[in-house]
């Protein structure tokens, strides 16, 4: 799973950004806005932007510290959050946010070390900006020809970083990731491949069976003694749909209700100016 933060301006808070990892949200949150994931969830984190030793700014305004963000990953993991994370950061001294991780499944990247600074690659000129940094932007270039049945492995990719191209030192810390670099497919972080969970249970899928697929999936839950259900990653389309739709009829039931009575009050008004003015024609001609 991806974690994207993408808000208002300024909604991107080192504070929003915590509750979205720790999920310590506010029940108004919609599940488009959550982090939807269990033990079973590989996680990719990018972050990008200004930096420095041990610290990543957001807008200019606050800092999140190495502190705050391995601080964060450890309740992800004491929450069983995550399986496995894949932080990536670009941004000077980027090796510095690596330093004070202490959770377990957790494999890091930087695009420079400790004293270093991570340049762009190319420039807009007509808003005059960067738009891109070197590291993201070769990153990228490797990335675009993965696809879900590539075999490439974490290993090639971590391989790729070529300093004279990126123009700094790439950074990987593996001591707190135990498995093979080499094993490790490309695709449990980056593809969309969806892991299956096969089960010893035959499940009647006709609306006789319902029940008793409800007390078969029980039975083999108690016998595992873990959950064995994936959480729903998005909202329920036919629910949604539903809402709109009555929330679009009500809506017009009372356009057309305040339509009529507005016609209601006009024609009133006309009759009662009819009934004056006869009045008035009465009295100035008996």
């Amino acid at each position: 799973m991806l974690l994207v933060i993408q808000e208002i301006p300024n909604q991107v808070t080192v504070e929003n950004l915590v509750r979205v990892l720790t999920g310590r949200l506010p029940d108004s949150v919609p599940r488009s806005k959550r982090l939807l994931t269990d033990e079973r969830s590989n996680v990719l984190v990018y972050m990008t932007g200004h930096g420095g030793n041990g610290f990543l700014k957001f807008q200019d305004a606050e800092e999140i510290s190495d502190v705050e963000l391995a601080n964060a990953f450890e309740q992800m993991w004491q929450k069983r959050r995550y399986h496995e994370i894949f932080f990536a950061i670009d941004t000077c001294q980027a090796a510095s946010m690596l330093e004070k991780f202490y959770s377990p499944n957790i494999l890091g990247v930087a695009s420079s070390l400790v004293g270093e600074d991570s340049h762009s690659h190319h420039h807009d000129p007509e808003i005059g900006v960067a738009v891109i940094d070197s590291w993201t932007y070769y990153t990228l270039s490797y990335l675009e020809r993965i696809k879900p049945t590539s075999k490439d492995k974490m290993y090639h990719l971590l391989q790729s970083f070529d300093k004279s191209l990126v123009m700094s030192t790439t950074k990987i810390r593996t001591d707190l990731y135990k498995r093979d670099l080499a094993k490790v497919p490309i695709t449990d972080f980056f593809g969309s491949v969806r892991n299956v969970e096969i089960v010893n249970v035959t499940l009647d899928v006709g609306e006789k069976g319902f029940r008793q697929n409800v007390i078969l999936e029980s039975q083999q839950h108690h016998q595992d003694g873990i959950r064995r259900q994936y959480s729903t990653q998005f909202p329920i389309i036919e629910a949604l749909s539903y809402n709109q739709l009555e929330e679009r009829r009500l809506a017009t039931s009372i356009y057309i209700l305040s339509t009529l009575l507005m016609l209601l009050a006009i024609d009133l008004v006309t009759q009662e100016v009819k009934l004056i003015t006869g009045e008035n024609l009465a009295d100035m001609f008996p």
